[in-house]
């Protein structure tokens, strides 16, 4: 171990501190300074009503003509086409949630009579509130058609590691048989 002699001389290195400044790296700075900003940008903008409007130019032509008196007619509703949902290009998987043995099996063989593509049965485990056809976006009306088909009155979107490309039907103990 080195020691210093210990005259009246001044060491040559310099003297450390515990006083001192550690300033936040750059990006603490600006991700503390983002989410300010966030918060002051919600604060000031929650009670506010969206200022959006659409503007139809041709409400605005038809509003500086002057009115001519016509009779009044009654409007008519044309029915809207339902789109036909092409029950065999559609993939369907069944999962049984309810513990009564061969419920998915069934219900598979249900949804192949009607048209549907079934490609897998199985268990499933978790938590499922009733039966329930699940859909990814573009099989929403293919969702609610297969629910219909079944007499299954729960559709919603597919979530979690249900696959995207077909629909999912999980079955619980008020299944319709």
């Amino acid at each position: 171990m080195a020691s210093f002699p210990s005259s009246g001389h001044r060491s040559l290195l310099p003297r450390r501190d515990e006083r001192g400044v550690a300033f936040p790296s750059p990006v603490v700075m600006l991700s503390v300074l983002a989410v300010a900003m966030a918060s002051i940008t919600f604060i000031a903008t929650r009670d506010e009503a969206p200022t959006e409007r659409r503007v139809d130019t041709a409400t605005i032509a038809s509003a500086e003509q002057t009115p001519t008196p016509t009779a009044p007619t009654t409007p008519t509703k044309t029915p809207k086409p339902t789109p036909q949902v092409a029950r065999g290009e559609v993939y369907v998987e069944v999962f049984n949630n309810s513990g009564i043995k061969g419920l998915a099996a069934t219900t598979a063989a249900r949804a192949t009579q009607v048209g549907w593509a079934v490609v897998g049965e199985d268990n499933w485990y978790g938590v499922v509130p009733t039966t329930t056809v699940y859909f990814p976006p573009r099989l929403k009306a293919a969702g609610k058609q297969l629910a219909l088909d079944l007499g299954i009155t729960r559709t919603a979107p597919a979530v979690g590691v249900m696959k995207r490309d077909r629909l999912t039907i999980i079955l619980t103990t008020d299944a319709p048989q």
